[in-house]
C-alpha cells in the first residue's frame, strides 16, 4: 500500500509540474490535453488499484483481528461518507450562491424593493450546505 501511495503522490506532483511547465511554455490545445490526459489516466489507474487492494482485505494483519479491523473499516467509511456529504454540499452551495448572489445583486441595482426576494433565494442556496452538514451528523450518530 505504501508503494501505491508513493506512486499516487508522484503522479499528483507530476500533474502539478506538467501544468506549471505548460503554462510557462505557453503550451495549449491538443498537446496539453494529450499530456494531461495520460497523467490523469495513470492517476486513475493507481487509485483503482489502491481501492481494490483496500477493499479486498489484503491489508489485515491476522485473522484474529478481523473483527476489530472490520469495525475500524466501518468507522473509517462513516467518516469518509460524512466528509463527502459536507464537501459536495459545500461545493454545490458555493456554486448556487455565486450564481444567485450575482443575479440578486444585479436585480437589486435595478429595483431596491426586491431585497426580501433576493435574500430568500440566496438563503435557499446556502441551505444546501446546511443540509449536507445535517446528513453528516446523522451519518456520524448512527
Amino acid at each position: 500500500m505504501v508503494f501505491v501511495l508513493i506512486i499516487a503522490l508522484a503522479l499528483v506532483s507530476s500533474t502539478i509540474g506538467i501544468g506549471v511547465a505548460c503554462i510557462n511554455k505557453g503550451i495549449k490545445g491538443g498537446n496539453f490535453k494529450k499530456i494531461f490526459g495520460m497523467n490523469v489516466t495513470a492517476l486513475a489507474g493507481v487509485l483503482i488499484v489502491a481501492t481494490i487492494v483496500l477493499l479486498s482485505g489484503g491489508l489485515t494483519a491476522s485473522a484474529a483481528d478481523g473483527t476489530a479491523a472490520a469495525a475500524s473499516a466501518a468507522d473509517g467509511l462513516r467518516y469518509i461518507a460524512a466528509a463527502v456529504s459536507v464537501g459536495i454540499s459545500a461545493i454545490g452551495s458555493g456554486i448556487a450562491v455565486a450564481t444567485s448572489g450575482a443575479a440578486a445583486l444585479g436585480a437589486l441595482s435595478e429595483d431596491p424593493k426586491i431585497f426580501g426576494k433576493a435574500f430568500v433565494f440566496v438563503g435557499l442556496a446556502e441551505g444546501i450546505a446546511i443540509y449536507g452538514l445535517i446528513v453528516s451528523i446523522l451519518i456520524l450518530n448512527s
